[in-house]
């Protein structure tokens, strides 16, 4: 069971409400050892993620969360509390995810998202994209992944027509 902290739910934003540099922060969310265990066993069935002595002889010397669970976390903490998208979070697609360090048993999670970049579509005059960096840190304000996701955002209105 995944339980986030109350979070303040803002009015929708549309492609033009945001700007470069903008910053949006989650909830939290504590991570048990039930729920890493229990995420592996259906998902990722490493000996690291499932079996705390089995854990301590690897390169994680101690049970460690699937990056792909924390993947999982991310999105439940940026839908419930992050950046208010009009029409939801829509991906696009993304790069450069990296764990730079594992996830444990007790770590309470955030998410920082900052809006890296923001263009019109085109081709679909009434949507753009958004590029955001979000970096999921735990309770000491360490990264324990940073992922840039390409968002695609509804446009208040289309451009005038002349």
């Amino acid at each position: 069971m995944l339980s986030t902290s109350d979070s303040r739910h803002d009015a929708p934003l549309y492609l033009e409400d945001f700007a470069v540099g903008q910053t949006f922060y989650s909830g939290s969310v504590i991570v048990t050892r039930e729920a890493i265990k229990t995420y592996a066993a259906q998902y990722d069935p490493q000996p690291f993620h499932l079996d705390e002595a089995a854990a301590r002889s690897t390169l994680f010397g101690g049970l460690a969360a699937s990056g792909w669970h924390t993947v999982s976390l991310t999105m439940r903490l940026l839908v419930d509390g992050g950046a208010p998208i009009a029409g939801g979070i829509i991906g696009a697609g993304g790069e450069d995810l990296r764990w730079p360090r594992p996830v444990r048993p007790g770590d309470e999670l955030t998410v920082e998202s900052e809006v890296l970049e923001i263009r019109p579509s085109r081709s679909r005059p009434t949507q753009g994209l958004m590029k955001l960096r979000s970096t999921t840190l735990n309770q000491n304000g360490e990264p324990v992944q940073v992922f840039v996701a390409n968002l695609v955002v509804p446009r208040r209105e289309g451009p005038a027509h002349t």
